[in-house]
């Protein structure tokens, strides 16, 4: 159990420094900064229940450090209090169902149509650390934190929900009734005994169930249950294999994550465009075409997604995606001419998947394009 707040700090003093976090945090663009405890004993309780129901599939870095993912204080000692910031990606004039209607288009994943989200937040939540270190220097406080942003065991999304940023709603995503979900979160572990934040964020779902069935691959056991081995994302980023025959037909053309159960989410009309210029597409990846990026060389591969997240997959896996796309795609010469000729240099692990494409095609069968809607 985390420690108790040292009597010896000034609360005065942590009250003014919790004013000024928030100052600095919007400073540094983060749309909204909370700070919360260290408490979370429940949702510790619910990832091992969803570990031991094996739902994390070939994720076992999910399991891997055992209380330290849910006790701040073990991962970083001395942890009293953790700050919890979040930021805008989605990409100004995006069309996510469009693109999904179109299956001679690729879908990426609003995420990644852009710069590596990690390096730019980790960057200001330092900047934001340093600024809290001076601030505590200057009193005569002792100060020490460490940034996180999707980079080690930590539960952001129980933190952001606790730190009032928003609810984990139905789909297993962080809600904000004024923002929607589509934001970046990150955090600030700290031996400070800050005041905090009382959640005004309660879980606003209510009966709604659009995001539990919309997902084409029914990867929802329930509401807040999620079965990663049938996530499209899990299946296209984190799998390292062959993906399974069952899900390639629903996979359509998303060659990187999914969005759907983002894209049909009621609060999402609230959601702001980014102004952030490094989330903003590159190399038209928000709409590129099926082809022009299936025959991509290794060398334009690396290129082009120099500083995206789409290069952590690598080149082969990327092919492996869009190889299923083009399966799903109309049977035009084009595309049938394009899988065949990569047939000869193709890595045992994207031949298999080109060799579904083309049997698909050639027997004139065609995935389903309806996008459901709530």
């Amino acid at each position: 159990m985390p420690s108790e707040p040292s009597p010896t700090i000034d609360p005065a003093l942590l009250t003014e420094l919790a004013a000024q976090i928030r100052v600095w945090g919007r400073e540094l663009g983060f749309q909204q900064v909370g700070i919360t405890d260290c408490h979370l004993e429940q949702h510790g309780e619910r990832l091992q229940q969803w570990l031991d129901a094996g739902y994390n599939g070939d994720m076992e870095w999910m399991g891997a450090h055992g209380e330290k993912r849910w006790r701040p204080e073990l991962l970083e000692e001395g942890t009293l209090r953790v700050i919890s910031v979040r930021l805008d990606y989605l990409p100004p004039d995006t069309e996510p169902v469009k693109i999904l209607k179109s299956p001679d288009k690729a879908y990426v994943s609003r995420y990644a149509n852009g710069r590596d989200y990690h390096k730019l937040i980790r960057k200001r939540l330092a900047q934001l650390a340093q600024q809290v270190d001076r601030f505590c220097a200057e009193r005569d406080i002792a100060s020490s934190g460490r940034a996180f942003t999707d980079s080690a065991p930590v539960m952001e999304r129980a933190l952001a929900e606790k730190a009032g940023l928003g609810w984990i709603g139905k789909n297993c995503m962080v809600i904000n009734s004024q923002a929607g979900s589509w934001f970046f979160l990150g955090e600030i572990y700290t031996n400070l005994p800050l005041p905090v934040d009382k959640s005004t964020e309660t879980n606003q779902c209510g009966e709604c169930t659009a995001c539990l069935k919309v997902c084409p691959t029914d990867a929802f056991v329930g509401a807040h249950t999620l079965d990663a081995r049938r996530c499209i994302s899990y299946l296209t980023i984190e799998n390292k294999g062959p993906i399974p025959l069952e899900f390639r037909e629903p996979i359509g053309n998303r060659v990187f994550g999914c969005d759907d159960c983002q894209i049909i989410c009621p609060w999402n009309k609230f959601a702001k465009p980014t102004a952030e210029q490094d989330f903003h597409p590159r190399h038209g990846l928000d709409s590129g075409e099926l082809v022009d990026l299936f025959q991509w060389t290794e060398k334009e591969f690396l290129k082009k997604t120099e500083g995206s997240a789409i290069r952590r997959i690598g080149f082969e896996r990327w092919q492996r995606n869009l190889a299923v796309a083009l399966g799903n795609a109309d049977a035009t010469p084009e595309v049938i001419a394009v899988l065949e000729g990569a047939l000869e240099t193709a890595t045992p692990l994207v031949a298999e998947h080109i060799e579904w494409a083309l049997e698909r095609l050639r027997s004139g069968r065609r995935r389903k394009r309806k996008i459901k809607r709530a």
